[in-house]
């Protein structure tokens, strides 16, 4: 069949956009192969902690941990932890990173770490809540049983209790006691993506945790009750 010079020209043409194309795409993959071999680990470990001192403890961060969370299962302060870390951002954790839970002193000798700063506890003048959040009962019922509200309005969703109340210098604790406000992370124990707060009624004798709750399991406004237990990603805060 014969081609004219205008079609050879035209088929000419696409055989070299697709040969560029065809080099660019080898190029483009060589590339990344070569920023993998010599990043790759950088990258990986972009947000893993180095090593932690010798008599410490290395905690590593699983989905929903934070840090106030981390701080109240090792007795500390979540300020401690993120000063000790040289974390950037407190409120910012990854899925795999190490945290460093201080020993006593350092490894080489240095201050020792105080991980029990005592502020003088605030309390709320009254709730502010949306009604029927778990936030607005939880809130409520503590003040039914101790005359105290929460002191925190903003950057309190339920989640954020435990870092809150260390700021307001609230005890926060991974124990039970009847009365305290215990405060779930997301995805922990039935929690969706902004955690729950309730407070214990009952501390049962094989170490279940009976709270009374608003807006959970689907009961909008209700009162219930329902049973959780103490361990990773929950909290039980107290004045």
């Amino acid at each position: 069949m014969y081609l004219n010079a205008q079609t050879r020209r035209y088929f000419s043409g696409r055989r070299l956009v697709s040969i560029i194309g065809a080099h660019l795409v080898v190029m483009a993959i060589l590339a990344g192969a070569l920023l993998s071999s010599a990043f790759g680990s950088d990258l990986l470990g972009a947000f893993a902690q180095s090593p932690c001192s010798g008599g410490d403890q290395m905690y590593q961060v699983a989905g929903g941990d934070t840090l106030g969370a981390i701080a109240s299962r090792y007795n500390t302060s979540w300020q401690s932890l993120a000063s000790y870390n040289k974390l950037a951002n407190a409120n910012v954790l990854y899925i795999n990173q190490h945290i460093c839970i201080p020993g006593k002193s350092t490894s080489n000798g240095g201050k020792q770490v105080n991980s029990n700063i005592t502020l003088s506890a605030k309390s709320g003048t009254g709730n502010f809540f949306p009604y029927a959040q778990c936030t607005w009962f939880a809130n409520q019922r503590y003040h039914e049983l101790t005359g105290k509200y929460v002191p925190w309005t903003t950057n309190a969703n339920a989640w954020q209790w435990v870092s809150r109340a260390y700021q307001y210098g609230w005890k926060v604790s991974s124990k039970p006691s009847v009365g305290s406000i215990i405060v779930l992370q997301p995805w922990t124990q039935g929690a969706y993506g902004l955690g729950h707060v309730g407070v214990v009624e009952q501390v049962k004798d094989n170490g279940g945790v009976v709270a009374s709750n608003m807006n959970w399991g689907g009961n909008g406004s209700a009162v219930t009750r329902a049973t959780f237990r103490a361990g990773p990603g929950v909290s039980f805060v107290s004045v």
